[in-house]
């Protein structure tokens, strides 16, 4: 399950969606993802996956890249469904003249919308990091950040710590795999159903942990040789500048938003009447 994460990975390109200001992709990522936690309208999740699979198509990004975060995480989305499926109240589920024991409509109502939810802001974080390189969030970040500095924020260091997290989080899968392929040979059984092989996983967390402190250790050595004294007096090689592309994304983004405020008031106003 672990190799199919692609999360902090990057995947090198050309393509518009590349060349976009990181401040344009992280600002209209996360405008994306805090609309979708309050839309309940199901033709508007579907209209969000088919353009995510249009900017996919564009940034030239193979489309199993982004769909191996849903395979990953597919335990997850099974839970959610099932959790409000059997534990929302409503209308029992009638099937042939059977009534099915646990699951009711408004209940599987709700485990697809929030499904959906879920799999629409794994999509689009994976599109944002798989089309961004970790130096390009890292300034990003600051850039947005640097006027909080002013009440105490340090924004340098924040965004580098974000991004070192970020680009940790292959390394790690990538360890904890080797890990798994050496206890395995050593006849440990990783199989089995899905909550006995987490269980099995619980062997991996101590030396899991100890090579994640000694790679944090050896990074930090690393910078100190390089006299890194955080973003006090650094200047940065490339300066940011929003270009047209900038604003044409800026602008359907925010016509997205406008549409899915509108799609889901007009739901609402239905349901009163």
């Amino acid at each position: 399950m672990l190799q199919n994460l692609t999360l902090g990975q990057y995947y090198p390109g050309e393509s518009s969606i590349h060349r976009l200001d990181p401040r344009t992709k992280l600002c209209g990522a996360l405008a994306l993802m805090a609309v979708l936690i309050w839309v309940k309208t199901l033709p508007l999740f579907f209209f969000m996956l088919a353009a995510i699979a249009v900017l996919v198509r564009i940034s030239g990004v193979p489309l199993r890249l982004p769909l191996n975060n849903l395979k990953a995480f597919r335990l997850i989305l099974i839970i959610t469904f099932a959790a409000h499926a059997c534990f929302t109240p409503g209308e029992a589920v009638i099937i042939a003249g059977y009534t099915v024991p646990g699951p009711s409509w408004e209940g599987m109502f709700q485990g697809v919308v929030f499904s959906l939810r879920l799999m629409v802001i794994m999509l689009i974080a994976a599109l944002l990091m798989l089309t961004t390189a970790p130096l390009d969030i890292s300034d990003g970040i600051e850039r947005l950040l640097k006027p909080l500095e002013r009440f105490g924020l340090p924004a340098h260091e924040l965004a580098m710590m974000m991004v070192i997290a970020l680009r940790f989080i292959p390394t790690l899968v990538e360890e904890a795999d080797r890990l798994q392929k050496a206890q395995a040979a050593r006849g440990a059984d990783f199989t089995g159903n899905p909550i006995r092989r987490v269980r099995k996983m619980t062997a991996l967390l101590v030396p899991l942990m100890l090579s994640a402190f000694r790679r944090a250790e050896d990074l930090a050595v690393a910078m100190e040789s390089r006299c890194y004294r955080g973003g006090t007096g650094r200047t940065q090689f490339r300066v940011m500048a929003l270009a047209r592309n900038d604003y044409v994304a800026i602008a359907a983004v925010t016509t997205l938003l406008f549409l899915s405020a509108a799609a889901n008031s007009l739901e609402h106003i239905g349901g009163l009447f």
